[in-house]
């Protein structure tokens, strides 16, 4: 409640002085403002900063991503999803894991986008991937439209079918990328979250930025051994 407003004279030694805040009131309000940031940090959002060629032109050094840490607790990603992962075995890099073993290394994390998703079979050849599920057991060639041409090629010749909660993952400069074509697959366990926002450079602020919406998205409904 605000203090009430005099409006009567009050003489000067009934004027109290400005109040003040305890120690232990600000004590508590610095705890309260310190744990808050760190759930946010760990469990909410996260910040990162992209260092490495691998998803040029989408995203180029120093750009600074707003990870979304929680969605995926819900949901599971999507194929076109840019996701942020911790690199497949090289240990368990979640944060509860990171304070009771006192393992305050910082994880080596990865950007790509996700292509292919559980239950589905991969199939790299060249510049195509083909990709065979229940929706299409024929098997179709992802539209990839979005991709500059000079960064197709690098690793090929990859054949894999995914498992319950394993997903494919590839960089957007195909030419450089460290991606599934090379260490495998992504279990879901490994991904961090997926990339919300773009606060830098301005001129490339927004909300999703690289996301890239398949046509047959819609009509995908794949088998993931449940």
């Amino acid at each position: 409640m605000p203090d009430p407003v005099m409006t009567e004279t009050t003489s000067p030694e009934k004027i109290s002085g400005p109040r003040t805040t305890s120690a232990p009131a600000f004590a508590w309000y610095v705890t309260f403002a310190l744990g808050l940031a760190l759930f946010i940090r760990f469990f909410i959002a996260a910040p990162y900063v992209v260092s490495g060629a691998s998803m040029e032109p989408t995203f180029d050094n120093w750009d600074y991503l707003i990870t979304d840490r929680i969605s995926y607790h819900f949901d599971d990603p999507q194929r076109g999803d840019v996701v942020v992962f911790c690199l497949p075995g090289s240990g368990d890099c979640s944060f509860w894991h990171r304070i009771l073993n006192r393992d305050w290394a910082a994880p080596r994390t990865l950007i790509k986008r996700v292509i292919g998703l559980p239950g589905e079979t991969i199939s790299v050849d060249g510049t195509r991937v083909e990709i065979t599920n229940a929706a299409h057991p024929e098997g179709f060639m992802l539209d990839e439209s979005y991709l500059a041409e000079e960064n197709l090629g690098g690793p090929t010749g990859t054949h894999v079918t995914l498992g319950a909660d394993e997903y494919f993952v590839l960089g957007d400069n195909r030419r450089v990328s460290s991606d599934s074509r090379i260490w495998g697959t992504l279990p879901k366990a490994d991904i961090i979250g997926h990339v919300l926002v773009r606060l830098f450079p301005v001129s490339s602020i927004g909300v999703l930025p690289g996301s890239a919406d398949y046509p047959e998205n819609s009509q995908d409904t794949t088998d993931t051994g449940m």
